[in-house]
C-alpha cells in the first residue's frame, strides 16, 4: 500500500507568542483530513525542548481547564521527539526514559505554526532547510525579513511600498545615551506606538500620546526584545487586512480584503480585544471599501508578497486614510489559524473554506523542491 503522506504540525516555542501558537495548532489539527494525511503533532516547550504532544485539540484553545482565560501551552514532560540526526531520511525519533528509541517513520512535510522569534523568523525554516525537509511557509530570507519589522520597511520600501516613519532604539543606545533615543522618537511627532521590532500577537505593545509615556513603553518593548520600534501613529486611519496564497506557478492571489474596528476601552487591536473571546471586536468580512481602494489594496499585498519572497501565505495588513491612499503597516509570514483570526476568515469569503485552506497549504508544501528555489 501506498502510505498517506505525513504531516508533523509543530507548535509552541520559546516565544513570548507561545500560547496564541498552541491555539493556532489546536484549529489546524481539527481541520487536517486525517483520510489524507497521517498527523504527527510535535510541541516545542517554552525551554526549547521538542515533545510528542496529545493532538487534543480541546486543551489548545484558550480557556480550555481552570480560568476562562487560560492559556495554553505544550506539556514539556512529555517523551522528547527530533528529527533523525541523518542527512539521508527525515524520521522522527521518539525518545522518553527507561525505553529505545523508537521511529514514527518519515515526515513528508513540516507545518510550522510558531509565531515569534525562534520559529517564524527563518529559524526553524534554517534548521528544516538542513534537513532537506519541506515546510508550509515562507523560507529562510523571507521569514526573517518580515519578523523584522524594521528591515521590512527597509524591503518594501526599496520596492516602493508605502510604510510608516519609524526609528529603532536598541538596548545599547538606550542604556547609552536614552536623551538621544528620545529626541529621536520626539522628530516623528506624538502619538506613537512603540513596539518590538520582532514581536507580534501586539505582546509590547504601547501608544504613546506624550513624552512622558515614552520611557515606560519603551522599556515594556525591550523586555520582550532587544531591538525596539517607534512608530508614527496612523490618526484617523482604518486597519485592513489582506490575505494571499501562492498558486502551483509561483503567483500570488489574494482574498477580499478584511476590516478590523476596535470597540470598548481598547485604544488599538492590543492583545486582548485579538484573542480572548469576552473582548468587543468588530470585524468587517469583507471590508467595506471603494472598488479602486479595493483593487489598489489587493495589487499591493500581491507586490509585497512579492518584494519580501515569501512562498505559501502571508497576511499583509494596511492603514487606509481617509482620502484612500494606503501604507503598509507589516506582512506577517504565518498568520494565526484561530478561530477568531482574519486569515481563514477572509479566504472563507473568498470562496476557500477553512478545511481547504490547510490541506492547500499542505499541498503547497509538498510540491515544491527542497533547497535553493
Amino acid at each position: 500500500m501506498i502510505r498517506k503522506p505525513r504531516v508533523a504540525v509543530v507548535f509552541g516555542g520559546r516565544s513570548s507568542e507561545h500560547a496564541i501558537s498552541c491555539v493556532t495548532a489546536g484549529s489546524v489539527l481539527a481541520a487536517i483530513d486525517r483520510e489524507q494525511y497521517d498527523v504527527v503533532p510535535v510541541g516545542i516547550a517554552r525551554d526549547g525542548r521538542w515533545v510528542l504532544e496529545s493532538g487534543d485539540t480541546e486543551r489548545l484553545r484558550i480557556g480550555a481547564g481552570d480560568g476562562a482565560d487560560r492559556l495554553p501551552s505544550v506539556d514539556g514532560e512529555r517523551a522528547s521527539v527530533m528529527l533523525a540526526p541523518d542527512a539521508t531520511r527525515t524520521d522522527l525519533v521518539v525518545t522518553e526514559p527507561s525505553a529505545p528509541p523508537r521511529t514514527l517513520g518519515e515526515v513528508d512535510v513540516v507545518f510550522p505554526l510558531l509565531h515569534g522569534p525562534w520559529g517564524e523568523d527563518g529559524t526553524i525554516q534554517g534548521m528544516l532547510e538542513m534537513a532537506g525537509v519541506r515546510y508550509v511557509g515562507a523560507g529562510v530570507l523571507a521569514s526573517a525579513v518580515a519578523m523584522d519589522k524594521a528591515y521590512m520597511k527597509v524591503v518594501l520600501t526599496a520596492a516602493g511600498l508605502p510604510v510608516m516613519p519609524s526609528v529603532v532604539v536598541t538596548a545599547r543606545e538606550w542604556s547609552a545615551d536614552p536623551q538621544e533615543c528620545r529626541d529621536r522618537s520626539a522628530e516623528l511627532g506624538y502619538p506613537l506606538f512603540v513596539k518590538p521590532a520582532r514581536g507580534g500577537s501586539s505582546i509590547g505593545i504601547s501608544k504613546v500620546h506624550d513624552p512622558a509615556g515614552l520611557d515606560a513603553a519603551i522599556e515594556e518593548a525591550l523586555v520582550h526584545d532587544p531591538k525596539v520600534l517607534v512608530e508614527v501613529c496612523a490618526t484617523g486611519a482604518r486597519e485592513v487586512e489582506c490575505g494571499v496564497l501562492q498558486a502551483l506557478d509561483g503567483t500570488a492571489e489574494t482574498s477580499v480584503p478584511a476590516e478590523i474596528r476596535i470597540t470598548g476601552d481598547h485604544e488599538f487591536y492590543d492583545f486582548d480585544a485579538k484573542y480572548l473571546p469576552e473582548e468587543a471586536t468588530e470585524l468587517d468580512v469583507p471590508a467595506l471599501l471603494p472598488d479602486a481602494v479595493e483593487d489598489r489594496l489587493r495589487e499591493l499585498s500581491a507586490r509585497a508578497f512579492e518584494a519580501v519572497g515569501c512562498e505559501g501565505l502571508a497576511r499583509v495588513d494596511f492603514f487606509v486614510f481617509p482620502d484612500g491612499s494606503l501604507v503598509v503597516n507589516e506582512i506577517n509570514t504565518m498568520p494565526g489559524f484561530t478561530p477568531l483570526s482574519m486569515f481563514p476568515r477572509m479566504w472563507a469569503a473568498s470562496g476557500l473554506e477553512y478545511p481547504a485552506l490547510v490541506d492547500r497549504l499542505i499541498r503547497l508544501a509538498l510540491a515544491r523542491d527542497t533547497g535553493l528555489r
